[in-house]
C-alpha cells in the first residue's frame, strides 16, 4: 500500500513510523527543510520510552511530483497551513485516494451535508472553497487524533501517551473503506475506534479543547493553574456552553457539562497545551479550527458567541503582536 504523510511532524511522525513499520506498506513523506533532510538522511524515528524505532522512508520530497499517486494520504499539518497547500497535492491524488485529515479542530469536510450551514464554505477553516475543490469531501474519512507526540529534534517524533484514533465517513454511517482503514491503524498500533457520527466526535474534542488552548497561550499558564482559577475556570465553561449550543444546531449535541470535563482534564496534571507549545516556540497558532470555526457556525444557526467572541479576538490580537497570527 502506498501511503504518503503530508506534514512529518509530532503526529505526522507516530503515523509515519508505525505505518512504516509494516511489511506490507510504503510510506513517503511531503516534508521540508531539516525535518526533509533528517528523513532522507535516516528514515523514519519514533521514541517511544527508552526505544527508538527506525524505518526506512520509501521516499521524501518537498514536491508532491516527485513521490506520485497514493492510495492513502494523511494530512497532519497545522490547520492554517492546508489552504495554501491544497491544490498542490493533486500529483498525490486519484479517484480512489483516500485523505484522512490527523488535524485539529473542524475540518474543511465539517460542514457538508449540514442543512443548516448551507452550501458555502466556511470562511475560517477554507477560504473560498480551495480545500474542497482540491479535496473533494468523498475522498475524505473523518479523523480524530487522542495522542500526545513532540518532536524532540528534526526526523524524530516522542510518543508521550494515548494511542486513540476515531475514525469515520464524514457523511455518517459505516462503510467498508473505514473498515479497511481501520484495521490497517490497528496493525499499527493505533486503538481505533470506526465511528457512524464521526462529525459528532470532532465537535466533542473540540468543545474539549476550544478554551484550554486560547487561554493558555495567552496566560502562559498549565493546564492545572487555568483550572485553579475559578474566575478564568468559569470563563472558559460559559465558552463552553456557547459551543455545546451550537452543537445542539448541527446534530452534534454534548450532553456533559463543563465541569465534567474540567475533571478528565485535571487527570492529566500541568500540562502544556499544543497552542501553548506553538507560542513559545514562536509558530503560528491554530485559532481558526479550534475558535473561529466556533463563531462562524453559531453566526450560521442563529446562536450568539459571546464569550467565544471575546477569546478569539484577545487571543487574535494576542497573536497578531507576536506575528503568530495574520493581519
Amino acid at each position: 500500500m502506498k501511503i504518503c504523510v503530508v506534514g512529518a511532524g509530532a503526529i505526522g511522525g507516530l503515523l509515519g513510523t508505525r505505518l512504516a513499520l509494516l511489511e506490507d506498506t510504503h510510506v513517503a513523506a511531503l516534508a521540508r527543510g531539516t525535518t526533509l533532510v533528517a528523513l532522507r538522511d535516516h528514515g523514519w524515528r519514533l521514541r517511544q520510552g527508552a526505544e527508538l524505532l527506525v524505518a526506512p522512508a520509501a521516499n521524501a520530497s518537498d514536491d508532491p511530483h516527485d513521490l506520485g499517486p497514493q492510495d492513502l494520504v494523511i494530512i497532519a499539518l497545522k490547520a492554517q497551513a492546508l489552504p495554501a497547500l491544497a491544490a498542490r497535492l493533486a500529483p498525490l491524488l486519484t479517484p480512489d485516494t483516500i485523505v484522512l485529515p490527523a488535524m485539529n479542530g473542524v475540518p474543511w469536510w465539517f460542514g457538508a451535508e449540514v442543512a443548516a450551514l448551507g452550501r458555502e464554505p466556511l470562511e475560517s477553516i477554507d477560504p473560498g472553497g480551495g480545500i474542497a475543490r482540491a479535496i473533494p469531501v468523498a475522498q475524505a474519512i473523518g479523523c480524530v487524533v487522542h495522542v500526545s507526540a513532540a518532536v524532540s529534534e528534526p526526523g524524530v517524533t516522542a510518543h508521550r501517551m494515548g494511542r486513540g484514533l476515531i475514525i469515520g465517513e464524514p457523511s455518517g454511517g459505516e462503510s467498508e473503506r473505514v473498515r479497511r482503514l481501520g484495521a490497517l491503524l490497528t496493525r499499527a498500533g493505533f486503538e481505533v475506534t470506526c465511528s457512524a457520527r464521526v462529525r459528532y466526535d470532532v465537535w466533542y474534542k473540540l468543545w474539549g479543547n476550544m478554551t484550554m488552548n486560547p487561554v493558555s497561550a495567552l496566560t502562559a499558564a498549565t493546564a492545572d493553574r487555568v483550572l485553579d482559577d475559578e474566575l478564568v475556570r468559569a470563563f472558559c465553561a460559559a465558552a463552553m456552553r456557547e459551543a455545546a449550543a451550537v452543537g445542539a444546531r448541527i446534530g452534534c449535541d454534548v450532553r456533559e457539562s463543563a465541569e465534567d470535563r474540567f475533571a478528565v482534564t485535571r487527570k492529566l496534571g500541568a500540562f502544556k497545551t499544543s497552542m501553548l507549545q506553538d507560542v513559545e516556540a514562536s509558530r503560528s497558532i491554530e485559532l481558526d479550527a479550534l475558535v473561529g470555526a466556533v463563531r462562524e457556525i453559531g453566526a450560521r444557526v442563529g446562536i450568539a458567541t459571546p464569550m467565544t467572541d471575546a477569546l478569539f479576538g484577545l487571543t487574535r490580537l494576542f497573536g497578531r503582536v507576536r506575528r503568530l497570527y495574520p493581519e
